[in-house]
């Protein structure tokens, strides 16, 4: 075997290695949400139930209203894809395709804000919410998206920038303005990164726990991540309910990644964010 071989081989072995020490967490939960709390905790580990136990995600739901939980956050995550996806596409048309006075230094403002911890905003922007009446709605946690945040607006800049400005060029001597290039040009090109956008957004929103924790009081208007918790604190012994809970709300997030897995990467790869 030559040294190439021996290498492709050594590289496919880590990498399988790594892939298995990725999956195992998500392996467990999945197999603890079909056992009894008997199987989870008997020594020595028990890998495979010995029935599949469904009864778990029955009594788990029944429990709590996750079915309103999962509305809630369905809601609140498909408004935030929306904003995102519209706000980060515009802004980055902007900072990539036209030239105006101070652009430069304006796009370094932007992306300044991403050194900015969450944890200084944070009462700020809950007393502005309080005071405007957004405390206790879905407001503050979709509203923030249609202004843009400054990794998406980066992550189409760079996408936008990477597209042939002869575009742009030719489409103006044919009389097109810069509103018909943006809509009629590079959006179609720009699937793979706005659909990075999308993934990214889902994934955030759909993980969200301080957010709502901060603004919403009510229980009808808990989300996933707020009733997992609160589920947590009640059933902290049985974990095969909460295994069951937890494996249901993950498959979204799986679901979603894998249908765009192919947008995903091409988004991420031309937007010279690849390692």
């Amino acid at each position: 075997m030559n040294k190439k071989k021996k290498i492709k081989v050594i590289s496919y072995f880590l990498l399988i290695v790594l892939a298995i020490m990725m999956l195992f967490p998500f392996f467990w939960m999945v197999r603890s949400s079909f056992m009894t709390n008997r199987e989870i905790t008997t020594v020595p580990i028990q890998w495979i139930p010995s029935q599949f136990n469904f009864d778990n995600f029955i009594e788990a739901f029944t429990k709590e209203s996750f079915g309103r939980y999962f509305l809630n956050s369905i809601i609140i995550v498909g408004i935030n894809m929306v904003g995102a996806v519209f706000s980060a596409s515009f802004i980055g048309f902007g900072f990539a395709r036209l030239k105006f006075k101070g652009r430069n230094l304006w796009f370094a403002l932007l992306l300044s804000t991403m050194m900015i911890p969450y944890t200084v905003l944070m009462i700020p922007q809950f007393l502005i919410w309080q005071a405007i009446g957004g405390y206790n709605t879905f407001l503050p946690l979709t509203i923030p998206c249609f202004f843009g945040t400054a990794f998406n607006v980066f992550l189409v800049k760079q996408f936008y920038s990477g597209i042939p400005k002869e575009y742009d060029e030719a489409a103006l001597v044919d009389g097109a303005n810069y509103f018909v290039i943006y809509s009629k040009i590079i959006l179609p090109m720009a699937k793979p990164v706005l659909c990075t956008v999308g993934v990214f957004t889902f994934m955030n929103t759909w993980n969200d726990f301080m957010g709502p924790l901060l603004y919403l009081d009510r229980p009808e208007l808990k989300t996933v991540s707020l009733a997992l918790q609160n589920f947590m604190g009640q059933h902290t012994s049985q974990w095969n309910l909460l295994m069951a809970v937890a494996t249901v709300i993950t498959i979204p997030m799986i679901i979603v990644y894998f249908a765009a897995q192919r947008y995903f990467i091409e988004g991420i790869t031309f937007s010279g964010l690849k390692g």
